[in-house]
């Protein structure tokens, strides 16, 4: 499946909420499979119905243990990041999010081959369905409430563009070649506007 890319009008619509008889239906155990094999292609940690143009609340994440091993233990610990197995979650909503927002780098499948510097609340708690309709309770924190966060706002037409610091958005090459293994506060006082100090 095609992942879309900004500028498709679905990824700025607010995404429709599912009913019981559709969470139950084969149609859509249909479609959490292609998008479980979809973001697994991307490769990414989660994606959203939308990004394969179903207006849907929808979302499917997983944040492997592979997709660490390249990034350094101090990174890790710093970003409060562990692996996340295979969940699905369907019509959240974030009922609380607390702590000082974090800022890191912050990528997304429907901007390929581009990042910023986004702020995200470092704890969030969701209430959502799963993939069988069952409510579920998720309180996260670190990586795993960031991700939360950016799936969730895909199902409300938001982009991790609307809310980065600007003058930090670059390609990943760029990202890659200057900035990879400099800290977060030191790219944003390099890149920062005034205003954004």
């Amino acid at each position: 499946m095609d992942i879309l890319q900004v500028g498709e009008p679905v990824l700025r619509q607010k995404a429709r909420t599912l009913s019981a008889a559709e969470i139950a239906s084969e149609e859509i155990r249909k479609l959490i499979a292609r998008m479980r094999e979809t973001m697994y292609a991307g490769p990414g940690v989660g994606l959203a119905a939308p990004q394969i143009g179903f207006p849907l609340r929808l979302a499917v994440i997983e944040d492997r243990e592979e997709y660490q091993k390249e990034i350094s233990a101090d990174q890790l610990a710093e970003r409060e990041r562990r692996p996340v197995p295979f969940h699905v979650i369907i019509n959240p909503q974030i009922t609380e999010s607390s702590g000082d927002a974090r800022e890191f780098f912050e990528g997304c499948l429907s901007l390929t081959g581009f990042l910023a510097v986004v702020p995200r609340a470092r704890t969030v708690r969701v209430e959502c369905l799963d993939e069988r309709g069952q409510p579920r309770v998720i309180c996260a924190s670190g990586w795993y409430a960031r991700i939360l966060q950016h799936e969730i706002d895909h199902l409300n037409g938001t982009l991790y563009v609307d809310r980065m610091r600007s003058h930090t958005f670059m390609s990943l090459d760029n990202w890659g070649r200057f900035w990879k293994s400099r800290p977060v506060g030191e790219v944003r006082a390099e890149l920062d506007s005034p205003q954004e100090r």
